[in-house]
């Protein structure tokens, strides 16, 4: 066992390689649960000796201690912004004011398009795009009813234009919490740099679709009529947990945009307003209903990805790009995009950044900061607008698809692509453009 252990050690880079590509492999088919692959590949990485078990080394902090290599800012993130959107949720605020925006459409059917594409991307800019796609769907099927048409061209709309929206903010999209733990950026950093883009990109996809369903979109006067009349006032089911939940949550966002003047991690507010409101709740109903799967994949991944880094893996990739662009500022960023944007269309864009992101921060290293900061920006546009390509490309595509085979509706994969492919094709290179005027051009 020592001999084969000697042997791992000898040949760390190739075995931490190895359990990240299978690991990969195995997530992509989704034969088995993502989170069991990613806990079994942080077993074998830490079994294998790739990190150690051991917290201390002599009289010091081992740096290979698996624990260290497990992104708690990303974690505690995640759970407490898991917490507060689970809690806003229950008073039923989400779901009126989508209310209130439908009926200012009248019940026009390219109308109601735009105002479920708009809602759903600027929420999704918030709360993740799972929840904010799971808000809007029953409104949608109700909508898609009452207009005796069919669904598809709505839901559809709502998955691009979630992952859209995601892509705007910090904690938009879970690979944007990646990009800014290890790349150090904040939420106005995200704001700052993104917005505009998004925008642009969003108003862009709108327009597309709007065009491409106009004739499958047509519904009866009468039928519209019923639109207006929708009875929102039932909507709101607890008025003290909206004006609780809602003030938190704007202390939670304000805390983020003031990041760079109190130094208070982003993690620590979110947890802090979390904190908050389960003082008025039962804390057991709700953490039941906490993604659970979703932090324990994080946790795995980290770890197995601590293997690749601590092994030289990722200082390796790292060279190899650096060496394939020769240096290159313009064409590493635009590696880095398309690539991003391809790759997370085909496989989960979480453990794709989960990769990069350490990559980017080791180029950052050798390069210095002004040459990586626009590579950070290219791999959240690419590995957040990617996802729109296929329906596996990220986790509300598949949520939505799922409810609405439920529903009678079945969205297929070639039927989804047909529309994705086009919807990442405008993202990308009014990303490229962007990206080559605000950052690369001299």
């Amino acid at each position: 066992m020592e001999t084969f252990l000697n042997f791992v050690q000898n040949n760390n880079i190739a075995f931490s390689a190895g359990i990240l590509l299978l690991a990969y492999i195995f997530i992509a088919t989704e034969k088995i649960s993502k989170v069991t692959i990613a806990l079994i590949g942080a077993t074998l990485t830490i079994l294998l000796g790739l990190l150690s078990q051991e917290k201390m080394a002599g009289d010091a902090i081992n740096p290979l201690y698996f624990i260290n290599f497990v992104d708690f800012n990303v974690i505690f993130l995640l759970i407490s912004m898991m917490l507060i959107v689970l809690i806003t949720t229950r008073s039923g605020v989400f779901s009126y004011l989508a209310n209130e925006l439908l009926k200012l459409t009248k019940g026009h059917p390219i109308k109601i398009l735009v105002v479920l594409g708009l809602f759903t991307a600027v929420v999704s800019a918030f709360l993740d795009n799972v929840t904010t796609v799971i808000l809007i769907m029953p409104i949608t099927f109700s909508i898609a009813k009452k207009l005796e048409i069919n669904p598809i061209p709505y839901l559809l709309t709502e998955i691009f234009a979630s992952n859209i929206g995601g892509t705007a903010t910090l904690i938009g999209d879970p690979p944007n919490i990646i990009i800014g733990s290890i790349g150090g950026l904040s939420f106005l950093d995200f704001m700052k740099e993104l917005t505009l883009v998004v925008v642009i990109i969003l108003a862009f996809v709108l327009a597309y679709l709007a065009l491409v369903f106009k004739k499958s979109l047509y519904a009866n006067k009468e039928k519209m009529a019923e639109i207006c009349k929708i009875d929102n006032s039932k909507t709101i089911t607890d008025f003290p947990l909206m004006i609780r939940s809602l003030i938190v949550l704007s202390l939670v966002i304000i805390g983020f945009i003031t990041h760079d003047i109190t130094h208070i991690e982003t993690s620590i507010i979110a947890m802090a307003g979390a904190s908050v409101l389960l003082l008025f709740e039962k804390p057991t109903e709700l953490l039941e209903k906490v993604e659970w799967n979703t932090i324990f994949f994080f946790i795995g991944l980290f770890i197995i990805i601590g293997g690749l880094e601590a092994s030289g893996g990722i200082k390796l990739m790292a060279e190899w790009i650096l060496k394939v662009t020769n240096n290159s500022q313009n064409a590493t960023s635009m590696l880095i995009l398309w690539a991003s944007g391809i790759i997370s269309g085909i496989i989960d864009n979480i453990p794709y950044t989960a990769t990069m992101a350490p990559m980017i921060a080791q180029i950052q290293n050798v390069m210095g900061a002004q040459y990586a900061y626009p590579l950070w920006w290219c791999l959240s546009l690419g590995a957040c607008l990617g996802g729109n390509m296929t329906i596996i490309g990220a986790a509300a595509n598949v949520i939505v698809s799922e409810n609405a085979a439920k529903e009678g509706h079945p969205i297929t994969f070639l039927g989804f692509m047909k529309y994705g492919v086009v919807i990442v094709l405008i993202s990308l290179t009014i990303s490229t453009a962007y990206i080559y005027l605000k950052f690369l051009i001299k």
